[in-house]
């Protein structure tokens, strides 16, 4: 038990420095910086080394207690910032997943809306393609066009859009794609299909989660260097390399955490039915439309 808790409390420690100590003690430094040159001189290097070679003279002619309590003190307000960041993170993913506020609800309808009305439309131009081409007399260059058309429907969504967000249809599609496909509503089956799963399946799940949740994190840390902005402009610019840089990875880590799902309910749907009773125990294959409908009304209990 000595060891369990020695490694437990390493891994709590490197994750603190990780996600909070070393993230925050940059802000810190930054706002320091910031706060020191304003915006009338924000790119003034000789007066910003004149600032620290002052700071670090005043802190080196400190008695001992006076820089640990400095020390300590520069710690808190690190964490402290990392804890804000933590919190934000909740709102930043609901942005990203395109989950806003009732306030916003005209804003993502329309936006919603006109994502399906492009969507439909490269899916029409798809087909008219594809029905002005026949099989029998299409040419490689012919299919490739079509192959172009398609592949244009699916890097918008995989499915008609319902949310304001790439990201956000990427997770709906998933479910919509479970519920025509399968007839299994996951927005009731899901918590069940996870207790069927096998422990490494639920483990490769957990780690694209948890490589999404870090990449929130990384888009809400722009937050705070906006608010920095208001006194020193290069904050801005740091918010939006930092916000840039948490989107693009998001974006990457949503399609993986998506085709790993559907990927896992293609594999261990039938698992599911199974333990449900809905299909025999030596039946084997995906989920058939008339099973995936029954664990529904299972799930549902009416709901």
């Amino acid at each position: 038990m000595n060891n369990f808790f020695g490694e437990l409390a390493k891994q709590l420690a490197e994750r603190w420095v990780g996600l909070l100590a070393v993230p925050g003690l940059l802000f810190v430094a930054t706002a320091w910086a910031g706060l020191r040159l304003g915006w009338s001189h924000a790119v003034d290097l000789p007066l910003l080394a004149a600032g620290a070679t002052e700071l670090g003279s005043t802190l080196g002619r400190a008695p001992g207690p006076a820089q640990a309590l400095v020390a300590i003190g520069l710690l808190l307000a690190a964490s402290g910032v990392g804890l804000t960041v933590q919190a934000l993170a909740a709102p930043v993913r609901a942005w990203l997943l395109g989950l806003w506020p009732p306030g916003l609800h005209w804003a993502r309808k329309r936006l919603a809306g006109a994502r399906s009305s492009r969507w439909h439309r490269l899916v029409a131009n798809r087909w008219k393609l594809q029905n002005g081409y026949p099989a029998a007399s299409r040419t490689p260059a012919q299919q490739a066009e079509i192959d172009d058309a398609a592949a244009r429907v699916n890097r918008l969504a995989l499915a008609a859009p319902t949310r304001p967000t790439w990201m956000g249809d990427r997770i709906a599609t998933v479910e919509q794609v479970a519920l025509d496909r399968y007839g299994l509503d996951l927005r009731f089956g899901w918590s069940r299909l996870w207790l069927v799963l096998p422990d490494t399946v639920r483990a490769d799940l957990g780690t694209a989660n948890g490589q999404f949740a870090a990449t929130v994190v990384t888009t809400a840390w722009a937050l705070p260097y906006v608010v920095l902005g208001i006194v020193w402009w290069p904050a801005l610019l740091i918010a939006l390399a930092v916000g840039l840089t948490g989107w693009v990875r998001a974006r990457a880590a949503v399609a993986d955490l998506a085709d790993l799902s559907e990927a896992v309910l293609d594999v261990h749907g039938r698992t599911l039915a199974v333990a449900l009773g809905v299909a025999p125990l030596e039946s084997a294959g995906p989920l058939s439309l008339s099973e995936g409908a029954e664990i529904t009304r299972h799930v549902r209990k009416g709901r």
